[in-house]
């Protein structure tokens, strides 16, 4: 945890004082590695495709247009159903808007912004879903999704005067924190809490201080039953999507992990543990905890990397989904 804390440091540090990147408005290099009606298309066949196996409960349909975190999470959805009977969620979308960025090789990618409720009602939350094809013979697939959090506006993408994004390179100074050092800024604070020096990067909210928050009352709680409950949110080797904002920040998607531990004192052997109601759906059958249960959190989010020459700027996350995708007891 201490290590992220530096990372967090060191990464302002080196940015501070950079000169601002070009303007959003400027054409960016890079070819146009799919048009708007291609993206439609591989769009269009993942609702299908994704919406068909939701409704039959088919697991292996239901994963075969997913990767990186994407994967994790539905994947969880499907054993969880197996092992509950709640039907996976369905949704009902809106009119998407295409964010397609000019880039050079691969991987290809862009990311929509729609608007979707589930189907059996609820509020409606705008999505942001980024679409990947790792070559040149490999199927489009979704890579990671974050909502938005309620009442955050769609984040203002630039685009360029052909209509198409800029990609953000994952070591861009020209934003207050390089895109493949957000993630680590946010796990010292989820870890360390508003006193870690990576407090100063990122604003407080439900998924900074506020998660820091939560998992320290359950460190209490557990404590006052006799039991050790530890964290970390740690980093992955899920793709870090960024493009140009309108104000010459970036807008910014990631995935994380977040690993909890809820153990009789040094693992000893003890009185089973109660496992709580999402990571229970979770736990193979047969599996008590005796002495401990380990859940691993797969999450994707997005963020608001402000202009390094911002006066003041501090990343701020606007959307996130995930949850538990593997629970182990002994």
């Amino acid at each position: 945890m201490a290590a992220l804390a530096a990372l967090a440091a060191a990464t302002l540090l080196s940015v501070q004082g950079c000169d601002p990147g070009t303007p959003a408005q400027a054409a960016a290099p890079g070819h146009v590695a799919i048009t708007q009606a291609q993206a439609q298309a591989v769009y269009q066949s993942y609702l299908q495709v994704s919406d068909g196996a939701a409704a039959a409960g088919a697991i292996t349909a239901g994963l075969s247009q997913l990767t990186s975190a994407a994967w994790e999470i539905s994947h969880a959805e499907y054993i969880s159903m197996e092992n509950t009977g709640v039907p996976v969620p369905r949704y009902v979308y809106g009119t998407p808007q295409f964010f397609i960025p000019r880039l050079d090789g691969y991987p290809h990618w862009f990311v929509v912004a729609v608007p979707r409720h589930a189907a059996d009602g609820g509020s409606t939350a705008t999505a942001l879903m980024a679409f990947t094809q790792l070559s040149a013979h490999a199927k489009w697939t979704l890579n990671g999704e974050a909502d938005l959090a309620a009442g955050q506006p769609a984040p203002a993408i630039a685009r360029d005067s052909e209509g198409y994004a800029t990609s953000v390179a994952p070591g861009d100074q020209s934003v207050l924190v390089q895109p493949n050092a957000v993630g680590a800024t946010q796990a010292a604070v989820v870890d360390e809490g508003p006193g870690s020096p990576a407090a100063a990067l990122i604003n407080a909210g439900p998924r900074t201080t506020g998660w820091y928050g939560q998992l320290a009352a359950q460190a209490t709680s557990a404590s006052a039953q006799q039991l050790d409950f530890t964290w970390q949110m740690q980093g992955s080797s899920y793709p870090v999507y960024a493009l140009r904002s309108a104000d010459g920040g970036a807008v910014v998607l990631y995935g994380m992990l977040l690993n909890t531990t809820t153990q009789h004192p040094n693992h000893q052997l003890g009185s089973a543990i109660p496992v709580p109601g999402s990571p229970q759906s979770l736990l193979p059958t047969g599996e008590i905890a005796y002495h401990a249960y380990f859940v691993n959190e797969t999450w994707e989010f997005a963020l608001i990397d402000p202009p390094a020459s911002a006066r003041d700027g501090k990343l701020s996350i606007i959307a996130a989904s995930g949850g538990p995708t593997y629970v182990h007891a002994y």
